[in-house]
């Protein structure tokens, strides 16, 4: 194991370790739950569960860790986890892999005869075998991932097997590819694309930054291509034709069933990217390409996705269909800073939302800016003052961790940069939703959450403004959600843990009307005693609906919709004494002072309204019952803040409108009107 993998490894274990103890958990599950948040970053897998089970059934042992749903490539993931200390059998056999491999085959075997049905249905495994026995009648094909933090000689792939007619791959993740994937410099594990057959070409001069070489692929090897890595190919692409959940776009299907051979004169073609190009001279004397590394398509993801999705659903015949593409080569060094900018300017005509995953966005580049300027007070009982470290991009509290030559300065960094206040861009947007009363958006997953932060909060015209004031309210909201987190985790929720965590500290803010003192978190960088016991009686009545999942959903998928936040927005839950005794006069929102301090349209129109008609609309929404609970609180909490002569928040203010509008609707009138 070379020094950059071993301190790596090290590292990994350390913060695993450290986390468990922190949140109460176990370390196996705490580093599961951590790989499979990487690997749905990075595209790999979608809508991961974690639950453990092992055991005996008949003469044959079933074990499993996880599981997740890849809709993109249609496929049906389950995990199995073997975590050791360091010193602990370092090394991970094929024979140790064919094991575990056929412990996972075993249990979903059994998942498919109806294992559900052995246990309780308010456990973890239940729901986990419920969501696989649904998606087998949905998924066409299944994975089996063996992850770990050993080193692995079982990397090479293993033969395919089947479940009736679903074909199944195996795939290791030991820690040399997670030490990849960590340091690769970009969201996920480099594509090198190899052709069967070189594709011809044309090149022109190289500048300084790039070369652009024109191209035209068979569909068929684009289509296999999807089938082969699924949106990890559109990963710095737009991703909304990922959201249609793999319908063939209406005019490709047409081109290919009817006139396959003008596909090519139809259809835009793709831009696409990549580091490096290996050439080959062609039998005719020219160009081709037979190798790209890196490879990523920029432009032209829903023709890609298309064409796979027409071959393997309509049985389409892609042999006479051909594609232009313009591959524009960057050097390896350039692609984080270049080909966001390529994906931006190659579809700004499409009508559809950028969603660039860049590390390099101005708000990205900001946070990391203003958090490492940031020293955060030190907590009762200690004279050591600590930074939260952000990490813009992968890798970074690993490489700043090897800057420090010395056994002692890395301790010393440690001490300063502790792993428990490391925080990434997906933790970022969980933060704030969960805050803001979003947790069926941060029950999704860290991608498709903060896919949702980039579109709504970062992709609008007006930027958020981070300072000082942003950052420390973030971060106190971060220092809440661990708290919470904490006090679940004591609370027997097992897998449903992050679940119930987003979804109280959701249901908090909504109670208090996010008059929870954040900036007193910050200077004390912990909650309060009576902020702690609120959330130790309202966790189990957030609980409770939570993990009484409706419409044959089972909790994972209840957990993710509108719906599920509805019901617990309607949890009959007062603020206790001692906590309401602390809550500060106005919302606190997660702004920068400047934003805070700017005009907003929702806020001078409420502010116009007078407070006594805010009074009588919570009256009346109190007698007539036709608007939510929240809604006549918010009312009356309008009024109260206008008869005292402050404003409401931008947030509050828009809510406030879209209520009264709602109320006249229903046939809510005052003098006013």
């Amino acid at each position: 194991m070379n020094e950059g993998l071993a301190s790596f490894a090290a590292s990994l274990v350390a913060d695993v370790e450290a986390t468990a103890d922190a949140e109460g958990g176990s370390a196996p599950h705490t580093f599961t739950r951590r790989v499979l948040d990487d690997l749905e970053n990075a595209g790999e897998t979608e809508e991961t569960f974690v639950a453990f089970h092992k055991a005996r059934v008949g003469r044959a042992t079933i074990e499993v860790s996880g599981f997740g749903f890849n809709h993109s490539l249609e496929s049906l993931d389950l995990f199995v986890t073997s975590y050791r200390l360091p010193g602990d059998n370092p090394r991970l056999t094929g024979s140790d892999a064919d094991v575990l491999f056929r412990r996972l085959e075993n249990f979903l075997a059994r998942c498919d005869s109806g294992l559900a049905k052995s246990f309780d249905e308010s456990s973890d495994i239940f729901d986990m075998c419920t969501g696989i026995a649904k998606s087998l009648g949905e998924v066409s094909r299944i994975r089996l991932f063996l992850i770990t933090n050993q080193e692995s000689s079982a990397s090479a792939s293993f033969p395919p097997g089947r479940l009736g007619d679903i074909p199944i791959s195996y795939h290791v993740w030991d820690i040399t590819r997670l030490y990849r994937l960590a340091n690769s410099g970009t969201l996920s594990e480099p594509i090198s694309v190899i052709f069967d057959e070189p594709v011809a070409c044309l090149q022109n001069e190289a500048t300084d930054d790039y070369s652009i070489v024109l191209a035209v692929v068979p569909g068929k090897q684009l289509s296999a291509l999807y089938g082969r890595y699924g949106s990890r190919l559109l990963e710095l692409n737009v991703r909304s034709f990922l959201q249609t959940r793999g319908e063939v776009n209406s005019g490709i299907r047409t081109t290919i069933n009817r006139t396959p051979e003008r596909f090519l004169a139809y259809n835009n073609g793709l831009t696409t990217t990549g580091s490096a190009v290996r050439f080959v001279t062609l039998d005719s004397g020219g160009l081709g390409i037979s190798r790209i590394d890196d490879f990523q398509i920029v432009n032209g993801g829903q023709t890609t996705a298309s064409l796979h999705y027409a071959e393997t659903r309509d049985r389409a015949n892609l042999d006479k269909v051909l594609v232009q593409m313009k591959l524009v080569v960057v050097r390896n060094d350039e692609l984080g800073s270049i080909v966001p900018e390529i994906s931006r300017y190659s579809n700004n005509q499409n009508k559809v939302t950028l969603v660039d995953f860049s590390s390099n966005k101005p708000f990205h580049v900001a946070l990391e800016k203003v958090s490492r300027s940031l020293w955060a007070p030190a907590k009762d009982g200690s004279s050591q003052q600590t930074q939260w470290f952000y990490e813009r991009a992968r890798g970074q509290y690993v490489d700043a961790l090897a800057n420090e030559r010395t056994p002692a300065a890395q301790s010393k960094f440690k001490a300063i940069h502790p792993t428990t206040q490391k925080f990434g861009k997906s933790d970022v947007a969980k933060y704030f939703y969960c805050w803001n009363q979003r947790p069926h958006s941060v029950t999704k997953g860290a991608q498709k959450n903060f896919n949702e932060f980039t579109i709504d909060e970062l992709d609008g015209e007006v930027q958020p403004v981070v300072d000082a004031q942003y950052c420390t309210r973030l971060l106190a909201a971060a220092i809440l959600f661990k708290a919470i987190d904490k006090i679940v985790g004591t609370h027997g929720y097992g897998s449903h843990k992050s679940y119930v965590t987003a979804y109280t500290m959701s249901r908090l803010s909504l109670a208090t009307d996010k008059r929870i003192d954040l900036d007193r978190i910050w200077r004390t960088q912990r909650i309060s005693s009576a902020l702690h016991a609120a959330v130790e009686d309202l966790c189990d009545r957030v609980g409770a609906v939570v993990e009484q999942a409706q419409r044959g959903k089972h909790v994972g998928e209840w957990a993710k919709h509108a719906e599920c936040w509805a019901e617990v927005a309607r949890v009959r839950w007062g603020v206790p004494a001692d906590l309401a005794g602390e809550l500060v006069a106005s919302p606190v929102e997660i702004v920068g002072e400047a934003a805070a301090d700017a005009p907003n349209e929702d806020v001078e129109a409420v502010v116009a309204i007078p407070a006594r008609v805010w009074f009588t609309l919570a009256l009346w929404a109190n007698e007539s019952k036709l608007l939510e609970p929240y809604q006549r609180q918010l009312a009356f909490t309008l009024g109260t803040l206008l008869r005292r002569g402050e404003h409401p928040n931008p947030t509050q203010a828009g809510q406030a409108r879209r209520t009264l509008l709602e109320a006249r609707d229903l046939g809510f009138r005052t003098a006013h009107d």
